[in-house]
């Protein structure tokens, strides 16, 4: 009876990170905000924000939006991946630091909704700046909250339960 609930696990795991697989690629190509200022309007994607930060000589931040917005994010999704469809295929010790994996990355994962927040505060200089979301950023979340969704949903017993 267990081990149904073990597979039913594996399943929701697996569902939801290819949903979130799949809303990575809109996530990183569609508009994530637009600025306004003084009648110039100006949209941006994640890397296309990156980019910007590395030209502009702010390689510290790049790097950490690089990272937190580009890397973890699919990083964990592949793990995750990995965690749920592979089970036949990997050992149980493979499987462990995976998961270890996941856990640590997830972590930095987090960083990058502060970043966002804190980008439009930044950005936000009063009435002549105004910042609008973009579709990207509902692609983004959607990534964000599904990549949370498969992390709860995975079983971490059932690494060492499959095999034995």
């Amino acid at each position: 009876m267990f081990k149904g609930r073990v597979d039913h696990t594996m399943a929701r795991t697996a569902a939801f990170s290819l949903s979130a697989l799949v809303l990575y690629l809109p996530a990183m190509l569609l508009p994530i905000m637009q600025t306004q200022q003084l009648g110039y309007i100006h949209s941006t994607t994640i890397w296309g924000g990156v980019v910007a930060l590395f030209a502009e000589g702010q390689w510290p931040i790049g790097v950490i939006v690089f990272f937190c917005s580009i890397v973890a994010p699919i990083g964990k999704i592949m793990a995750l991946l990995v965690l749920s469809l592979t089970s036949n295929l990997l050992g149980c010790r493979h499987r462990a630091v995976t998961y270890r994996f996941v856990e640590w990355i997830g972590r930095w994962g987090m960083l990058d909704v502060m970043l966002v927040a804190v980008l439009v505060a930044a950005v936000k200089l009063g009435d002549w700046v105004e910042v609008v979301p973009g579709p990207g950023l509902v692609a983004f979340t959607g990534v964000v909250v599904l990549s949370l969704l498969a992390s709860a949903s995975f079983n971490p017993h059932a690494i060492w339960e499959h095999n034995a």
